[in-house]
């Protein structure tokens, strides 16, 4: 259920929206649309579809619905979008694991190729990963702990969520650009790993921010660089924590992990711009900034399903060389 107080802001969010999809197509939506979330309920990646579909209700005049479907990293939920019906009514909030390093790491058991069989919205969220280490440790900067790295090599671990993840990728990526030989432990999920982190069985990890800032915030661990190359301002706890342009300014990390929806190929584009123009205006609100930000993700809204199809396909090439360079796979 919806506030009456959530449903005027939704709705003042979209009036300038709702003639335009409303008018050019009578007949799109006239039942309840569907954001199928490829992870478990309660992440930083539902919240924000969940967020989505509350504002998304007014602009859409329809109920907007948020599906769960995790599993296989991701690719469960996004299947069921590629073979869904294709007339708008179902839509994907994927990450770019999901949609562009997937069908580099289940080489023979990807069940779909998001790029032929996923048609392009827009994004809405961008994020980058944090290194953090326990706060008990002596480690209070990253030069300091890669000088640690480099004097006993292999003894010092990394942990992360899992082979494969965005997580483990930058691990790999910052091995191979500070020439540093760090034992890579992946575990099922970021939560196992933070806590064996905060009881001093690993030594460090990279994890997306969302994930990481509560235990920053109380004090359990050190953040030491973002994986970004810039660092992140708009997360205020982050601002004096440099970005990887700082510290490996000629190794060209940038690991941005972003999140965007797509529906199955074939859609009509006529629903396609409607769904475009309705979540942007969304994404572009103050009170999208305001929710999103302070979880550690960015708002970021697409001109066009065009221009966003074109980014999905350049970053299609950037995280396959991640893949290579990390050497995991998941068959």
């Amino acid at each position: 259920m919806i506030s009456r107080r959530a449903m005027m802001g939704a709705a003042a969010l979209s009036a300038s929206v709702l003639p335009v999809a409303r008018s050019q197509t009578p007949d799109f939506p006239t039942r309840p649309v569907r954001i199928l979330v490829p992870y478990a309920p309660g992440g930083a990646v539902d919240l924000t579809g969940r967020f989505l579909a509350e504002h998304l209700q007014p602009i859409l005049g329809q109920n907007v619905l948020v599906d769960n479907r995790g599993g296989a990293g991701g690719n469960l939920g996004a299947d069921v979008v590629a073979k869904g019906e294709k007339d708008g009514y179902t839509l994907l909030l994927g990450s770019a694991s999901i949609l562009c390093a997937n069908k580099f790491l289940y080489r023979r058991s990807m069940p779909l190729d998001p790029i032929r069989d996923l048609a392009p919205v827009t994004r809405v969220t961008t994020g980058t990963v944090l290194l953090i280490v326990n706060s008990d440790r002596p480690w209070k900067t990253f030069a300091e702990l890669m000088a640690a790295a480099k004097r006993d090599p292999g003894k010092l671990t990394m942990g992360s969520s899992g082979t494969g993840t965005v997580s483990h990728l930058a691990i790999e990526s910052l091995k191979r650009a500070a020439g540093v030989d760090i034992t890579h432990v992946p575990y099922r999920g970021g939560g196992p790993a933070f806590q064996d982190l905060y009881a001093g069985n690993i030594d460090m990890m990279f994890d997306v921010i969302p994930a990481a800032m509560p235990n920053v915030r109380e004090g359990k661990f050190r953040p030491l660089a973002v994986g970004s190359a810039e660092r992140v301002t708009y997360v205020p706890e982050l601002r004096d924590v440099p970005g990887m342009k700082e510290l490996l300014p000629n190794a060209n990390i940038d690991m941005q992990s972003w999140y965007a929806i797509n529906v199955p190929a074939g859609t009509p584009e006529s629903r396609v711009a409607i769904l475009h123009r309705a979540i942007t205006q969304v994404v572009r609100s103050d009170a999208f900034r305001q929710r999103m930000e302070p979880i550690g993700f960015a708002p970021v809204a697409d001109e066009s399903p065009a221009t966003y199809g074109a980014y999905m396909r350049e970053q299609e090439k950037v995280w396959q060389k991640l893949v290579e360079i990390s050497g995991a796979t998941l068959d």
